[in-house]
């Protein structure tokens, strides 16, 4: 462990780093994740885009559990994770990060530029007209017309959904864009069966070629939608530096792979690489 976190600060402490983030790393702030040591088991399939648009009683049922996520995502506070990696981008060493989540925490932090692959959930967009709203918003009219919908939330996924039974929401009752009057609305995020928008990935593919080293933080790199940036690195001949809890489908790519907690890790490698004196070692460091 201690060789690969030294070859991890050798690697930041030369600049020009990208990161891509994933849900690991808003674990600390009590946002599980899907696959790692913290992650919750779905007992719902996640809602697929064309389930959305297609069905009402699909979308009246994800807007229920999503109302109640929503709260709970909303709480949530930047961890020492997402702190350390702001104060890199400060400190001139990371250029830019790129998030596959959508809880915002990453800009909270203070980070910049920040691209959020998937969307952000504190926004919503309305399919017919392309207003887009604040969450906030959307969330007091969901209060104003669902007064008396008590529900009691079994556990909260990443995109803010959550396990709930189908009985609880039968009375929810969704609303439509307050800006045209009858268009559908959406989280402003990508949905399963959904594309990134194209000038988005083409963003992060150039980001990832300009880019010095590549260092991903708490994603497990199962699906393409993240993947695909650590291939290109790899195809450059650009270092790839991984540090997750567990194994990641891009581990064969990695120069560097540290098995550890992301927040103590990462606040250690931010003291060392901007000439600060580590005060603690994660754990097994």
């Amino acid at each position: 462990m201690t060789e690969s976190l030294e070859a991890l600060i050798s690697l930041v402490a030369g600049g020009r780093v990208v990161v891509l983030s994933g849900a690991g790393l808003s674990t600390e702030s009590g946002i599980p994740d899907y696959r790692g040591p913290s992650g919750v088991a779905r007992r719902h399939t996640p809602m697929t885009f064309q389930a959305f648009t297609r069905d009402p009683v699909a979308r009246r049922r994800y807007w229920a559990r999503s109302h109640l996520g929503w709260r709970l995502i909303a709480r949530a506070a930047p961890n020492a994770g997402h702190r350390a990696v702001a104060r890199l981008q400060q400190a001139g060493l990371v250029d830019a990060v790129i998030t596959q989540n959508v809880d915002g925490l990453h800009g909270a932090a203070g980070s910049a530029p920040v691209v959020e692959l998937h969307g952000r959930l504190d926004e919503v967009t309305c399919l017919d007209c392309g207003n887009l709203t604040s969450r906030e918003e959307v969330d007091r009219r969901l209060r104003e017309a669902n007064p008396d919908f008590v529900a009691r939330v079994a556990a909260v996924n990443p995109d803010g959904d959550v396990d709930l039974p189908d009985e609880q929401v039968a009375a929810f009752r969704p609303v439509d864009c307050g800006i045209c009057g009858t268009g559908m609305l959406k989280p402003d995020v990508v949905f399963f069966g959904e594309t990134v928008p194209p000038q988005r990935v083409a963003r992060c593919f150039a980001l990832v070629e300009q880019a010095r080293a590549v260092l991903v933080l708490g994603s497990s790199l199962t699906v393409m939608s993240g993947r695909r940036f650590v291939i290109r690195a790899a195809k450059h001949d650009i270092p790839v530096a991984i540090v997750n809890q567990g194994p990641t489908r891009g581990d064969g790519y990695a120069t560097v792979c540290v098995d550890a907690p992301l927040g103590s890790l990462l606040s250690v490698l931010a003291e060392r690489v901007t000439g600060g004196a580590a005060l603690a070692s994660p754990a097994g460091v």
